[in-house]
């Protein structure tokens, strides 16, 4: 090393050490006092020999027993080294720089006595350079227009000196905090982030930050969702932040402040592909290890710390340009550090270097003006320094301009226009990933150095994919190709009504309100169609207009239907139930009616509907589902329906009405349930009918003749009592019976008996046919049967029917009591005696003929009003 260079670093460090003694090192200083002059070296030797000073005041906390004031250490080889370049590459041979140093140890009484010692015992000095500690910096600062001096900091970041007007004779060759925030949007709008988050630690030096930057955020129209301070624990701002799906968090603590909140992100998952931590970039090296004890174990916190991207101004420039000086930043950075030997290092030094050649560059400006203006060069040495001087040396700080070792140097509104660094943790390293350049404003990341968790960068909120709720294109398919086959097999069932309208059992079914059913099912049929169009169909429009015509063919369809049906049952309960009516004819015409009114209605409330309110297409969001393809965006479902303001209401009108159509189809359905039967035979079938219709006219004729349906309304006494009149009766035909066997057996003992027999047991043998024929319906008041003797149109015994007679004729005299007789005489004598009992017929236990009607009171004419079928005869 040059011998000079190795005198002055010896006798500067000999100041410092005297500096750090206090008022004792003041007393035993050669100089007088303890600021130390910069003193020429001439290569002569080493003499000292003094030139023309300028005499700078220099504020910075010397003494290092506390650890924020060993930034002395860092700042002092760079403020040597620039002084050094300064004096041989820029003032004049009879220039020099005196920096004077006053120790404020960051404390504001000593700092501000150091301040005020320097301006009464000290020289006058032209400019004051440092200000570390943002309290007594901020409290000189304000003071400095009372005595018209511009102050230079190399550290003070503090936003609340920003204010020029509580501040104007204050400058730094540093960016402030808030410098960030133009460089932290800037990288959000790079990756089209438009929604953040901000976590703050309530302090003021963060939060004068966050104030900035929430009106940076809204000059470039980002979205902050969420807004979350916190003093000691930031779990629940955290857990808030998540709750509000918050992606891209911006952060604002310190370094033992940073290790909670990861810790918290940690245990709320809010880490990995999905999110996004932009935090401060001054922590010290390993500021996670230094950390208080936290909750989460090493392992934990590198897991959620993992990829956050860190902001803070770039200490020294990276571009491979010359400087003022002739050196590049990295040559500057090898002299500093050879400079610097062992001494900690500080990330200001090259803030100071610079600011170093700041105040070389304004002096020489403000001199060149003071020359212009007037002012003798021995002004400079004036005890105080007037306003207008003060106004030149400000206006010459403004006009700054020039690339120093931090990059370019430019000064707007006193604010440094510097470079800012991103930097992202990667694999427990901050790797460097881009820089935001302040005076051209833009934003340059390095290829290939930001990495991600996943494959693209995070989502700045949950991505909500609409997602339109569709019917299904197979089942859609399938329940049309089902319409189709109904509506194809009630065209075939229409066409088989209108051809066969005219049989008797289609007249008889109402032929005219079975095709308004099949059309009205047709209709309802069609609506299906109309009800499986949406969104992946139709238009917008087209579906809102599709909203009425469904519902009036739905309606219509319906009502067609089910009002034929209703009116059918309506008819068969008026004719079958009205039974005091001798005859009751009810046509179609009035069915019609019926079903005309029905449809009446339901048009009067359809149009009321449209006119009032119709339907209109709504859409209709459902909760968010997850991506079933695990991606980072949400589904939100969404259906499309038909709706109107008062849908409820209308719903209800037309559900009352056709609710209590339906109740009371229901009921008369239920009132006629066992009057209409259709079996095989048809015949049979109508005469069952038709003899229903006769029992129910005969019951008014005659209180004598009973009928089911007069036997299921009587009370259960009378009942019981036709039930025991019945087994008498059936009692008596037994004992008959048993008469009827003997007589049998007799004649087959004497033939010539027969004919006396015969006679004598006329009278039996109407008593049974009385009882048959009452119980068939045929009038009780028929004639006896006659004697075969006497009768002209009496068969002979032995004959059979004449091949002549057809089967009807036959069906018809089969009950005739002439038919009877002759089957008497031809088949009671083999009969089986099992047999007639079975058929409630005689029993063939009787072993007794019975020789009149007279002889015994067992052949007593049977009273008609008890009347028991006996069939089998």
């Amino acid at each position: 090393m040059d011998p000079v260079l190795r005198t002055y670093r010896s006798g500067l460090l000999v100041w410092v050490f005297w500096c750090s003694l206090g008022r004792l090192g003041m007393l035993l200083l050669p100089w007088g006092w303890c600021p130390h002059s910069a003193l020429a070296l001439k290569n002569t030797g080493t003499r000292l020999e003094a030139k023309f000073k300028l005499p700078i005041m220099g504020l910075m906390p010397i003494n290092k027993a506390l650890a924020v004031e060993s930034i002395s250490e860092g700042i002092l080889p760079a403020v040597q080294l620039a002084t050094e370049h300064v004096h041989s590459k820029f003032l004049s041979n009879t220039s020099r720089l005196v920096l004077e140093w006053y120790d404020s140890e960051c404390d504001n009484a000593k700092g501000l006595k150091a301040f005020f010692d320097g301006i009464k015992y000290g020289p006058n000095h032209l400019m004051i350079f440092g200000g570390v500690c943002p309290s007594i910096t901020s409290i000189i600062a304000e003071s400095l227009k009372e005595w018209n001096l511009v102050q230079l900091s190399f550290a003070a970041t503090t936003p609340v000196l920003a204010d020029k007007k509580k501040y104007p004779y204050f400058f730094r060759t540093v960016p402030s905090d808030n410098a960030v925030n133009p460089a932290v949007v800037k990288f959000l709008k790079h990756f089209h982030w438009r929604r953040v988050g901000t976590l703050t630690q309530d302090v003021q030096r963060f939060s004068e930050v966050r104030n900035d930057l929430t009106s940076e955020l809204e000059k470039a129209d980002i979205q902050i969702a969420d807004t979350e301070s916190f003093s000691n624990d930031p779990c629940l701002s955290v857990k808030k932040l998540r709750d509000n799906d918050v992606r891209i968090i911006l952060g604002q603590f310190d370094e033992r402040m940073a290790a909670k909140v990861f810790c918290c992100a940690y245990n709320e998952n809010m880490f990995g592909i999905k999110y996004q931590w932009i935090i401060p970039g001054w922590y010290q090296l390993n500021w996670w290890k230094l950390a208080a004890s936290i909750n989460c174990t090493v392992k934990n916190l590198l897991a959620a710390m993992e990829g956050y991207v860190s902001v803070d101004f770039e200490p020294l420039s990276t571009k491979a340009i010359k400087t003022i000086s002739g050196q590049t930043p990295q040559q500057y950075e090898q002299d500093y550090n050879k400079m610097r030997g062992s001494a900690e290092y500080s990330k200001f030094h090259g803030f100071a270097y610079d600011g170093i050649w700041v105040i070389a560059t304004t002096l020489q400006r403000a001199m060149e003006s003071l020359k212009r203006l007037g002012y003798p060069e021995p002004v400079l040495n004036l005890p105080n320094m007037n306003k207008n001087i003060g106004k030149v040396f400000l206006d010459s700080m403004n006009e700054t301009n020039f690339f120093g070792v931090t990059g370019q140097v430019v000064f707007r509104n006193g604010e440094r226009m510097g470079t800012i660094k991103f930097s992202q943790f990667q694999d427990k390293v901050e790797i460097k990933v881009g820089e935001y350049n302040a005076v051209a404003d833009s934003l340059e990341l390095i290829n290939d150095t930001l990495r991600f968790p996943g494959v693209e960068p995070p989502k700045d909120r949950t991505i909500i994919q609409p997602q339109l709720r569709k019917i299904s294109l197979t089942l859609y398919c399938i329940l049309s190709a089902l319409t189709i086959l109904g509506m194809f097999m009630s065209s075939a069932f229409l066409f088989f009504n209108i051809k066969n309208r005219n049989q008797k059992l289609i007249k008889m079914s109402s032929p005219y309100m079975n095709n308004l059913i099949i059309l009205g099912g047709m209709l309802s049929y069609a609506s299906i169609f109309l009800f499986g169009l949406d969104g992946s169909f139709v238009k917008p429009n087209t579906f809102e207009t599709l909203c009425t015509v469904r519902t009036w063919i739905l309606t219509v369809g319906y009502t067609t239907a089910f009002g034929a049906m209703f009116a059918k049952t309506w008819r068969v309960h008026a004719i079958f139930k009205n039974v005091k009516m001798k005859k009751k004819i009810i046509k179609d015409q009035k069915l019609f009616v019926i079903v005309g009114g029905m449809l009446l209605i339901d048009l009067c409330i359809l149009i009321c509907w449209q006119v009032v309110d119709p339907l209109k297409r709504t859409v209709e969001d459902y909760p968010l589902e997850p991506d079933p393809a695990g991606r980072d965006f949400a589904i939100r479902p969404l259906l499309e329906h038909c709706e109107n303001t008062n849908m409820s209401i209308w719903l209800g009108i037309v559900y009352a009405y056709k609710g209590l159509l339906m109740l009371f189809g229901c009921f008369l359905a239920w009132e006629t349930r066992n009057l209409i039967t259709l079996k095989t035979n048809p015949d049979a079938a109508t005469q069952n009918r038709r003899l229903q219709f006769t029992q129910n006219q005969k019951k008014e004729d005659s209180k004598t003749s009973t009928s089911v349906t007069s036997v299921n309304q009587a009370n259960t006494s009378r009942l019981e009592g036709f039930q025991t009149d019945n087994h008498r009766l059936r009692m008596k035909i037994t004992e008959l019976d048993k008469e009827l066997e003997e007589v049998t057996m007799q004649l087959q003992d004497t033939p010539e008996k027969a004919q006396y027999v015969k006679q004598n047991h006329i009278q039996e043998l109407n008593n049974i046919l009385s009882m048959r024929n009452f119980t068939d319906g045929k009038d009780s008041d028929k004639p006896p049967m006659k004697n075969h003797l006497d009768s002209r149109s009496q068969v002979p015994w032995g004959t059979t029917l004449e091949p002549s007679r057809t089967n009807k004729d036959v069906i018809e005299d089969i009950n005739s009591p002439e038919h009877i007789q002759r089957r008497l005489s031809l088949q009671l004598p083999i009969l089986h005696h099992a047999y007639l009992p079975s058929i409630g017929g005689v029993d063939a236990s009787c072993a007794s003929p019975c020789v009149s009607p007279s002889a015994s009171p067992r052949h007593r004419h049977v009273q008609p009003s008890f009347r028991v079928m006996v069939s089998g005869l």
